[in-house]
């Protein structure tokens, strides 16, 4: 456990570009964040459907929840933290409150007590934006794909790059990314699919209001 309270998977340590680590642990102890670029998010809502309320519980300054709420959900946006967006000072890691579905991406060295706590919470679904590397580590292996592996991880051909708030955007991510969806009526196998080439070129542009992108 972290000073937050937060789960801590030790053995979860990035390799590549320094930005995602930091983002994970500016998350966690909260003077900085890095949003997800909306494109991603699009990438999710595009190809997985979601039927009842999403919960996005590290909303941050909300830039995936607009993208959620554009794609015609209803959405509730909270976060340990305020960055000016959604109900804050709620740590999803100690909540007890169900919902139909989670949307979020998490810190990664929390990242395994998002899975558990997501399986405790949801109805019907939760996704996950996560390293496709999650997908190694004999601990997992025994305490998550064993016993309720996700249903479908979606891969990311095209890289994420994650940038502080405002920061000039420049350069390219070296860490592959997918996302993790866990349906709760189709546990037991895993299906591998990936991203439609194009998000990112399509959605991706500076200064635009997500809810313009359609």
């Amino acid at each position: 456990m972290n000073k937050t309270g937060h789960s801590i998977d030790k053995t979860y340590n990035l390799q590549g570009a320094p930005k995602p680590a930091t983002k994970r642990f500016a998350d966690l102890d909260g003077p900085d964040f890095y949003p997800t670029p909306p494109w991603a998010t699009f990438a999710l809502v595009d190809n997985e459907k979601f039927d009842g309320e999403i919960w996005e519980p590290a909303c941050g300054d909300g830039t995936m929840a607009r993208v959620i709420e554009a794609a015609g959900h209803r959405v509730r946006a909270t976060d340990l933290y305020d960055r000016g967006f959604g109900t804050t000072g709620i740590d999803f890691l100690k909540t007890d409150v169900e919902v139909d579905n989670i949307i979020t991406n998490p810190p990664f060295n929390a990242a395994e007590g998002f899975v558990a706590k997501s399986l405790q919470l949801t109805r019907r679904k939760f996704a996950l934006l996560l390293r496709l590397a999650f997908l190694e580590g004999a601990n997992r292996q025994k305490t998550i794909f064993l016993k309720t592996p996700p249903t479908r991880v979606w891969v990311f051909s095209e890289r994420i790059t994650f940038y502080p708030a405002n920061a000039e955007k420049r350069g390219s991510g070296t860490t592959a990314y997918a996302w993790f969806v866990w349906d709760k009526e189709s546990i037991g196998s895993t299906e591998l699919k990936w991203i439609p080439l194009g998000y990112k070129a399509r959605y991706d542009h500076e200064n635009r209001n997500p809810t313009l992108f359609r």
